[in-house]
């Protein structure tokens, strides 16, 4: 039996992914900052485990705690929605703990198993906004690309030792906690792009396609189990077609 390890999954695509590793038979090591069970179905398959993946001590216990592992899911993550001059020095730096580093030392962590045994499979979850600029996320869109090009050269430097690294790009999300957990970051846009932000979330509201957690849990599915999958797999209505639009609806 395999046992995946996924980060964040107290909602959203993590709680989702590991429902669906769940439901086919898998080992789940469930992470989250403030571990859980109540959002979980009861398994004898299913571990919950504390992880903070901006703290080093706390991912050397968890990956500890979790034993050999076949799959890591990168997903835990924090969003923030602002102009740059509306946006702390400290958000910024908070964002790429979470989103950057914190995908870089969780993936770091796990390497020498995978390397060891030349076996294992690396998923990062980044977001669709990588695809195309949009006004208002310059600071999340640039820590998720930032793992977009740390995802591709890894795999390719994993390559000699049989790990496959695979990229995640979701869509727009309504039921996950992005848009909560990025306006608790916001603080006030500055008056000069109050226009700007009022046109785009009134375009966003009125934006028909969404992606949905179950989508992103089986592009999870498919990365982790199908060799010749794409490295990168967009998940969700709106995410395929803005890929498509873009020319990178299947990226090897």
């Amino acid at each position: 039996m395999k046992t995946v390890l996924i980060t964040g999954c107290s909602s959203g695509f993590g709680l989702e992914t590991a429902k669906h590793f769940l439901n086919r038979g898998w080992q789940v090591v469930a992470t989250m900052r403030v571990p859980r069970e109540d959002p979980l179905p009861r398994s004898e398959h299913l571990r919950v485990l504390a992880l903070d993946v901006t703290d080093s001590e706390s991912i050397r216990l968890a990956v500890q705690a979790a034993g050999p592992i076949d799959v890591l899911v990168n997903n835990a993550g924090i969003g923030t929605l602002n102009a740059l001059e509306g946006t702390a020095t400290d958000t910024v730096r908070e964002v790429f703990e979470a989103n950057t580093f914190g995908t870089m030392a969780m993936t770091r962590a796990v390497l020498p198993q995978f390397r060891e045994r030349k076996a294992g499979v690396i998923i990062n979850i980044t977001s669709s906004a990588t695809l195309t600029p949009l006004p208002l996320l310059s600071v999340y869109t640039a820590s998720k690309a930032a793992i977009n090009a740390f995802t591709e050269s890894l795999a390719l430097e994993l390559q000699p030792f049989n790990v496959r690294v695979s990229l995640i790009l979701p869509g727009r999300a309504p039921e996950t906690r992005f848009g909560e957990n990025a306006r608790s970051r916001m603080g006030s846009i500055p008056d000069a792009y109050v226009d700007l932000a009022q046109r785009t979330f009134e375009g966003w509201a009125q934006s028909a396609d969404v992606t949905y957690a179950a989508d992103v849990a089986q592009a999870v599915w498919r990365a982790a189990n199908d060799p010749a999958s794409p490295t990168r797999l967009p998940a969700g209505a709106d995410a395929m077609a803005l890929a498509a639009s873009v020319g990178q609806s299947a990226l090897t």
